[in-house]
């Protein structure tokens, strides 16, 4: 029987990718794939460029508004452990959504130094994030809960369900499949009105996939070690 892309990928992954532990220059780990020399966080600081992208440049737009937000590529969990620390310094309620196709090991994660590195005395709420059931909404506080799902990008169907978008996948370098107009679309179906989605990345054929898509997009000044980023807005 023919395998589908995607399960071929996930044997590929599976058995190719070798994974190890890595410091970057903010002092803050991420895991490294020697294979393809890519990492689910930039080398120059993966707390930093998490920070700049996702929050000064996403969810400050909110303004301490409820907000809902998707996760495009769940990884170690950095993303929605700063953002349930935000949450809980702006008293902000947030419904938040986490996609990952290839889930990090529990061991692996209990290896990421951001609680230490951000605030120590939330490391029980940062395993939570990684011991909660996967595809069912999980509550962390009064404020704050994560659903985590196990899924292709391409198989998201959500509609005018999120105001905005952290877009976290790997690099274009070794997924440009992920990088596409298609993918872009999905996105651009899963926002509500004004919505907005933000990511590391600013290269010319991703900046045209997400006007192609429908979005309207700026370019913004990158995290440490990278000069630029993008942010795109659903406006109709």
């Amino acid at each position: 029987m023919w395998r589908t892309n995607s399960e071929n990928k996930e044997i590929v992954y599976q058995i190719i990718l070798k994974r190890e532990i890595i410091q970057t220059k903010d002092g803050s780990t991420t895991i490294h794939l020697p294979e393809w020399d890519e990492s689910y966080h930039s080398k120059h600081g993966a707390i930093q460029e998490a920070y700049h992208v996702f929050i000064k440049n996403g969810l400050s737009l909110s303004e301490g508004q409820p907000i809902a937000i998707l996760e495009i590529g769940f990884g170690t969990g950095l993303n929605c452990f700063i953002t349930y620390l935000e949450s809980k310094k702006n008293n902000q309620a947030i419904d938040y959504v986490g996609v990952e196709a290839y889930p990090v090991a529990m061991d692996e994660a209990m290896q990421m130094n951001y609680p230490k590195e951000i605030n120590i005395r939330e490391i029980n709420v940062f395993k939570q994030i990684h011991e909660c059931h996967w595809e069912q909404k999980n509550t962390l506080s009064d404020k704050f809960t994560l659903t985590k799902r196990k899924q292709f990008f391409q198989d998201i169907q959500d509609v005018a369900a999120f105001d905005l978008i952290y877009f976290d996948a790997f690099g274009f370098r070794v997924q440009p499949e992920l990088w596409s107009e298609a993918i872009f679309a999905s996105m651009f179906r899963a926002l509500k009105p004004n919505g907005v989605l933000v990511t590391y990345a600013c290269r010319t054929s991703i900046k045209n996939a997400m006007i192609s898509a429908g979005f309207s997009v700026e370019k913004l000044p990158g995290a440490p070690g990278k000069r630029e980023m993008l942010r795109a807005n659903k406006a109709l």
